[in-house]
């Protein structure tokens, strides 16, 4: 009641968005832009927040979605002006980190796994057992680049080196924003862009976080004990997880249990 009562300053609010799990596109998963738009909309926009605080543990995924969804976070927050904190808890790493580079300032604890600043592409080559089965594999195409690194063909150099090329670009990306979100932070004598991690006391000291922190504790020290969270996140209704769609997580979940299993989690 007090917000009505003239003259009476209302209790700070700060907007908490959580981004959790494999950064994918499309149906699977909700850490992409489409299942994130209206919820990084409605923190920004709802009760004039101090601050957007982000809640992150993801192990990476898309570029595309990584950025798409970083840029959305730029936009309202500079439209808006409001300031935006990350805190890391597991790990931001690869497209997580893309995220985290998001906020103005980054904290995680002290165990935290952050950095992986780099682009994989991973496949298999099944031609040999097909062979060895005696089935033969037909492919028709209109373009010469059609079915580029076919795993059911061997591997041609030309298809790698253009695979590579690709490969290399999104890190050129990957690179320019982390070192323009990092501008004047990042340390100069150790190359970070090797897709090598660190724990957040050596990522501190090579200037990728801001330092070691949780959240609620650190915006109750910097916007007082009276700071009110205010949480949004993606909730998905109860009948998307029946019929098929329960196949479908199944295998969502064995894939980001193999995304966190390479960082040790």
């Amino acid at each position: 009641m007090k917000r009505w009562i003239p003259f009476m300053k209302s209790d700070p609010t700060v907007a908490v968005i959580r981004l959790q799990g494999v950064i994918v596109g499309g149906s699977r998963g909700t850490l992409n832009d489409r299942a994130l738009a209206p919820v990084i909309e409605k923190a920004f926009a709802r009760g004039k927040p101090v601050a957007v605080a982000l809640e992150i543990n993801s192990p990476g995924g898309s570029p595309v979605q990584s950025s798409l969804i970083g840029a959305r976070i730029r936009r309202l927050a500079e439209e808006k002006d409001i300031p935006v904190l990350a805190f890391v808890e597991d790990v931001a790493a690869s497209g997580g980190y893309w995220l985290a580079v998001a906020a103005d300032e980054i904290y995680a604890d002290p165990s935290s796994v952050v950095g992986s600043i780099g682009v994989i592409s991973a496949g298999f080559g099944a031609h040999e057992f097909l062979a060895k089965q005696g089935v033969e594999r037909r492919v028709y195409t209109a373009g010469q680049s059609k079915s580029m690194l076919d795993p059911f063909r061997p591997e041609k150099p030309e298809d790698v080196a253009r695979l590579k090329g690709l490969l290399d670009d999104i890190h050129r990306n990957f690179i320019d924003h982390v070192s323009t979100r990092r501008a004047g932070k990042l340390t100069t004598e150790q190359d970070l862009f090797t897709g090598e991690v660190w724990l957040a006391q050596k990522a501190q000291e090579l200037g990728l976080i801001d330092g070691i922190g949780h959240l609620k504790p650190f915006l109750k020290d910097r916007f007082g004990g009276r700071v009110k969270l205010r949480r949004y996140g993606v909730r998905r209704p109860f009948f998307s997880r029946l019929g098929a769609q329960m196949v479908d997580d199944t295998i969502s979940s064995i894939e980001e249990r193999a995304a966190y299993a390479q960082f040790g989690l």
